[in-house]
């Protein structure tokens, strides 16, 4: 755990953080071949640490529970609350095609101008100048604003964010149920938001081979919080009465609302993959089933992980431990 988040009470605390050189992420995956540096890469083992941890934190507990709330899962709260009111002050624009509403680039122009201020409202004063690293993930975290898409990449350089935000000691041990609870619950909320108000289009996806047009992370954990449950079972997520009564406590359910929402026809025609994940006899095997099928079908991807960023944080150098 100490790998991501600087314990309360070492030593840590008392000696003034390392000068640690903080630079702007860039991409280093640029051909087929480089996937091997990125699964080699301690940016790897720390976001896949990182993502492994969160699960376990999570594991068998409800949205509504009791968790810590510290002032920097508020300060990221009101981060995302005003993306979420830009969301409002930039209605859609009359257009003649259906998808990807050109709106968004007004949206993102915003978001591309502030990032580095939002950010820094978030982290210390001694910490300013990780500011400028961090950004760059909330900034990729949001879509992409040529192609007005949004998938699995945008959702990963989000937890990226977070997980850096880990690495420089502002989120701490403590905040796990908070980090997905709180600020990633909230993010989700912004996302599908976006997808509904601008029409995003789904970025790299299988289409119907895919688990979902755009989310995969809220599965996993969402899946996790499931875990022992005294009642609910995976045959039950297709139950539209079960996902109605149970939605606000669990985060698969909330995943499971919206696709119902966002589309018509049978359930099993729409969402192939989830239906047969709703014949795995319990939700620990669901929920490692879809680690590893995250890990194939995103992180092992080269569409995907192209687009993603490298520095000091989240570097692309080999695993040293």
């Amino acid at each position: 755990l100490s790998l991501f988040f600087h314990l309360p009470g070492t030593s840590e605390e008392v000696a003034p953080p390392v000068q640690q050189c903080f630079m702007v992420p860039k991409k280093e995956i640029n051909v087929v071949s480089d996937m091997a540096k990125w699964k080699r890469s301690q940016a790897y083992a720390d976001y896949m640490g990182f993502i492994l941890t969160l699960n376990e934190g999570v594991r068998g507990k409800k949205l509504t529970c009791e968790y810590k709330i510290s002032e920097p899962i508020e300060k990221l709260v009101a981060l995302l609350n005003t993306l979420d009111r830009w969301i409002d002050e930039t209605p859609p624009v009359d257009q003649p095609s259906r998808f990807g509403n050109k709106a968004f680039r007004t949206w993102y122009a915003k978001l591309d101008q502030e990032a580095e201020k939002l950010v820094s409202a978030v982290i210390p004063k001694h910490l300013a100048d990780a500011a400028r690293e961090v950004a760059v993930y909330l900034k990729e975290s949001v879509g992409n604003s040529t192609r007005i898409d949004y998938g699995t990449g945008h959702e990963a350089a989000f937890a990226a964010f977070l997980c850096c935000l880990c690495k420089i000691g502002v989120l701490r041990v403590d905040d796990q149920m908070a980090i997905v609870f709180k600020v990633f619950n909230r993010y989700l909320e912004v996302m599908r938001k976006l997808q509904k108000t601008y029409r995003m289009e789904p970025a790299g996806s299988q289409g119907v081979w895919g688990l979902d047009d755009f989310q995969f992370l809220p599965f996993i954990w969402g899946s996790s919080q499931l875990i022992d449950h005294p009642s609910l079972e995976p045959r039950h997520f297709v139950d539209e009465k079960v996902v109605n009564e149970n939605h606000k406590d669990f985060m698969f359910l909330e995943c499971i609302l919206f696709i119902t929402e966002m589309k018509t026809g049978p359930f099993a025609e729409h969402s192939n993959q989830l239906w047969n994940i709703s014949a795995v006899p319990s939700w620990s095997k669901v929920n490692q089933g879809l680690i590893r099928m995250y890990k194939a079908e995103c992180l092992e991807k080269f569409p995907v992980i192209q687009h993603f960023k490298f520095g000091s944080l989240l570097p692309i150098q080999p695993v040293t431990s």
